[in-house]
């Protein structure tokens, strides 16, 4: 029961966004469009694998760094790791996401969006309401208007 109520959630939540991200907000160019969802997986796929061992990196000096950050207080160390934990699961989601992604598979697309919304929860955790405004709204304005190409 739980479960059909989150689907139910997230159908509300993807329908009020499609209606203002898609209906009411001025729609770009399809050859923009077709350039994104062609070079999309491509584009995130190597960004993947050029960040690799960066984020392996930043993952293990984290599991070393992580109590010295609480030196800064305890709002910096906490958003130090929530940041961390956030990070894993939208790279996470996004790795996933890659098949798909080529295929232009709906289940694709639906991670992406998870991602987005879990970046959304992030900035909002930690009081970026910078990113949460311009970069969530952006990455879901762009998300949203390549819907309609993943079946």
């Amino acid at each position: 029961m739980a479960n059909n109520s989150v689907k139910g959630y997230m159908k509300q939540l993807e329908d009020l966004l499609s209606d203002y991200l898609v209906k009411k907000a001025p729609a770009l160019p399809t050859n923009i469009k077709e350039v994104i969802v062609n070079f999309a997986p491509w584009v995130t796929l190597i960004l993947l694998i050029l960040t690799l061992p960066v984020v392996l990196a930043v993952f293990g000096l984290g599991a070393i760094l992580s109590p010295l950050s609480f030196m800064g207080g305890l709002t910096m160390g906490t958003n130090y790791l929530l940041t961390l934990v956030f990070s894993a699961v939208m790279l996470v989601l996004e790795a996933l996401a890659i098949p798909g992604l080529f295929k232009k598979a709906r289940s694709a697309w639906n991670l992406l969006f998870y991602s987005a919304l879990v970046g959304a929860l992030q900035n909002l955790v930690t009081f970026n309401l910078g990113g949460l405004i311009i970069g969530t709204l952006l990455g879901l304005y762009l998300l949203f208007q390549v819907r309609e190409y993943y079946k």
